[in-house]
């Protein structure tokens, strides 16, 4: 074979390797296709069927939503801001009362997790004709929405949404989040009436211990110390869910929160903001407590017993400030 026939031949053979592995890559693009369509919709298969089965940890346990009334205005500013209330058991036919009222907001454009915790104790204003008393009866006497415009005349706060969380569907949800316990450094002995004895030290602490340390107030600081240890609870269940197991167990932690949960929120809203912050958020979540340090003073009130007495324009521009920074 002459030199040049040889070249020729070779030339071919290059030609005719590339067009053999393109006319490959056309035949499995389909099957490639079809395998990514599959995965989807598998995908969705799983996320559906964990989702329904959180719903039904809730109504097993005889949980039942009802919506409440809030008349607030959604604000288109990039933020999301919700009022979230910890409801206490009721004592036979008795009001519900909240023992934890904070404020929950997301900044979708800086990421940002911010949590502002209002003190149960604050004496205030209750519009409607009612004398004043502490901030958190405002809920007994008419639900979230008389808390809202309590908070609005009080501290210049007007949430968009609510949030109710029953002490049943706290430990319900940290039991599932976290079924080896929360990792929790106890400051002290605790045991006096939070239905849990607990000793000083780190302890993993399921949803009834949790929530027994997130109550405790029986010490010096009284209800400073446990909006503060609040917030760390905020904080030990936010690691928790960020954690790998979590992320594949949220379409069922999702449910359970939509059963145990009562909010105005719509799934929407839910599933963008929790994607958001999961991919993308600040997960240094930054807290403010109300009232503001030297804005205050101890009280003792003859309806209401102790009480605090705020400097609300300190207070209303601290929460400001805090909120648009």
């Amino acid at each position: 074979m002459t030199s040049q026939n040889q070249s020729e031949t070779e030339g071919t053979r290059q030609t005719n390797v590339p067009k053999r592995n393109k006319k490959r890559r056309i035949k499995k693009r389909p099957f490639i296709i079809l395998g990514i369509i599959l995965l989807l919709v598998c995908l969705g298969f799983y996320i559906n069927a964990s989702y329904k089965s959180g719903l039904k940890v809730s109504s097993d346990h005889g949980k039942k939503q009802e919506l409440h009334k809030f008349h607030s205005t959604t604000r288109n500013d990039g933020k999301v801001n919700v009022l979230v209330l910890g409801e206490d058991r009721k004592v036979d036919n008795s009001q519900p009362r909240t023992d934890s009222i904070m404020i929950v907001q997301y900044d979708y454009l800086k990421k940002d997790l911010k949590i502002v915790s209002v003190m149960r104790d604050i004496y205030s204003e209750i519009p409607g004709g009612y004398r004043n008393y502490k901030i958190n009866t405002a809920y007994s006497l008419g639900g979230p929405e008389l808390l809202r415009k309590t908070l609005k005349k009080n501290l210049d706060i007007d949430p968009e949404y609510y949030a109710i969380i029953d002490f049943d569907g706290f430990e319900q949800m940290v039991d599932e989040i976290s079924p080896k316990g929360v990792p929790i450094n106890v400051e002290k002995d605790m045991s006096e009436k939070i239905g849990v004895s607990l000793k000083k030290g780190q302890h993993n602490l399921n949803g009834k211990e949790l929530l027994g340390y997130a109550r405790y107030r029986h010490d010096e600081e009284g209800d400073f110390g446990r909006v503060r240890r609040q917030q760390q609870v905020m904080t030990g269940l936010k690691s928790e869910l960020l954690s790998v197991d979590s992320v594949v167990k949220a379409p069922k932690l999702a449910g359970i929160a939509r059963g145990y949960v009562n909010t105005n929120l719509d799934d929407q809203t839910i599933y963008k903001t929790g994607a958001s912050f999961i991919a993308r958020g600040d997960k240094d979540i930054k807290t403010l407590t109300v009232p503001v340090k030297g804005s205050y003073t101890n009280a003792n009130d003859l309806e209401n017993g102790a009480v605090l007495k705020i400097d609300k324009e300190k207070n209303k521009e601290a929460i400001k400030k805090f909120l648009n920074d």
